[in-house]
């Protein structure tokens, strides 16, 4: 007998399967037991998935908007040191203000998507108004079609921000909240 919270857990999830699907534009979501497993078409249109996408649990979906950032230890256009994850600056880093450490997952855009892996902390200031991801230069260019230049570390784009889907395939084990990211004012990234 289905309770009346199982029905809305249901909804729920076939709910945020929807939305993700959608957003993908065209790439589909499957519900598969105990979590969604996400189905991407082959498609030169898709940038960065590995092979092994099809077979990762979708352990969180959402969307935000996300910047972009180069930290290399170098001092330039902004740059405030060596990731906190103690790699150094390379394609696929990005930041949270609040996931932990380790975190995996995929970004959408526009038919685009790119692997990541939380290896810093961020945005700062903007994700209290909701620029909860901070991605490596060289992805931000890639989904919005654009060039990275390495010298200025900058992407030469009109768009600082972009809104962007989003799904989580593993919980680092760094320090952080797993769950909907928060800003980083609320000091989740330390915990």
């Amino acid at each position: 007998m289905k309770t009346l919270l199982d029905v809305r857990s249901n909804r729920t999830v076939k709910s945020l399967s929807a939305l993700v699907g959608a957003a993908a534009l065209g790439m589909s979501i499957m519900a598969a037991a105990p979590a969604p497993a996400v189905k991407l078409p082959v498609s030169e249109n898709v940038v960065g998935i590995s092979a092994t996408f099809n077979k990762e649990q979708v352990l969180l979906s959402g969307s935000t908007k996300g910047s972009y950032f180069w930290d290399d230890a170098s001092g330039r256009e902004g740059d405030t040191g060596m990731p906190a994850i103690g790699k150094p600056m390379q394609k696929g880093l990005f930041a949270s203000p609040s996931w932990p450490l380790g975190t995996e997952g995929y970004v959408f855009y526009k038919g685009k998507a790119a692997k990541f892996f939380i290896g810093d902390r961020g945005p700062g200031t903007p994700s209290d108004d909701g620029v909860m991801l901070d991605m490596d230069g060289q992805t931000f260019a890639e989904l919005t079609g654009t060039r990275w230049n390495s010298d200025t570390l900058t992407v030469n784009s009109d768009e600082g921000h972009i809104d962007v889907q989003y799904v989580v395939t593993k919980w680092g084990d760094g320090p952080g909240m797993k769950g909907e990211p928060v800003p980083f004012s609320t000091g989740a990234w330390s915990g």
